[in-house]
């Protein structure tokens, strides 16, 4: 038994800049199937891909705080022009800088229309076949406890872990790689942006749900009612659900 990640969830004030925003972004296409806008690849909706980790944007009602998010994407470049070009078009479709304590790196550090900040690589060998979406990096305090916790919550493989820097990456060796950074501070507020996690066909969501708090899980009240899926946080409070097969 074993979770996949197929979507990374943004909470927008308004999911249709937000999800215009992404979906230029990345070179994809924004899909309405409901109250949300989702991002994933060109050419119709397949939902879970295959491949890729899509984005999920959903509306909610109170904007993003000061707060620097603890989960946020790295997009991937094949060259310095990509670099630069990627830069220029983001900041004409809504980007703005970012100042998140970055000082002088290769990388570029910019946020959404909502201020959701994520970063534009400069070119790396290692996030050459990922597509648009390098990383999904998340802030932690230990993230050899985030790699044992998620490795065993997901079926993706472990790739590196030290006592700064984890990483882990579909056993099939496509798609993003999902990345956990030792940072000095802690989580203390919601987050804006997570993981949406999904059982494979023939497994028992309530199980799964089961296997995951006794890894450390702790069930989570957002308000989100009666809903099909399950609201957790991993042993450090980062949120995340797991969805139901529809």
């Amino acid at each position: 038994m074993a979770l996949r990640p197929v979507m990374v969830n943004i909470k927008a004030l308004d999911v249709s800049v937000v999800g215009r925003f992404w979906a230029e972004a990345l070179g994809w296409s924004a899909y309405s199937p409901g109250v949300t806008v989702y991002v994933g690849p060109p050419g119709g909706l397949v939902w879970p891909d295959p491949v890729v980790v899509g984005v999920d944007v959903v509306p909610v009602p109170e904007p993003k705080t000061a707060t620097k998010n603890r989960v946020h994407l790295d997009l991937a470049t094949t060259s310095a022009a990509h670099q630069a070009e990627l830069v220029a078009r983001l900041k004409a479709l809504g980007a703005t800088p970012a100042d998140v304590g970055q000082g002088t790196v290769p990388w570029t550090v910019l946020a959404d229309p909502e201020g959701n900040e994520f970063c534009v690589l400069e070119p790396r060998e290692t996030y050459r076949d990922t597509g648009p979406i390098a990383a999904v990096v998340v802030d932690c305090v230990d993230p050899r406890a985030m790699a044992r916790f998620w490795g065993e919550a997901m079926d993706w493989a472990l790739h590196e872990v030290t006592d700064d820097h984890a990483v882990l990456r579909s056993a099939k060796g496509v798609g993003p790689y999902l990345e956990f950074l030792r940072t000095p501070d802690v989580k203390t507020v919601p987050d804006r942006v997570h993981l949406d996690l999904l059982p494979y066909p023939g497994d028992d969501k309530a199980a799964e749900v089961t296997r995951l708090r006794a890894l450390g899980a702790t069930d989570l009240d957002l308000g989100q009612g009666d809903v099909p899926w399950t609201c957790l946080a991993d042993p450090e409070g980062h949120e995340f659900c797991v969805l139901a097969l529809s």
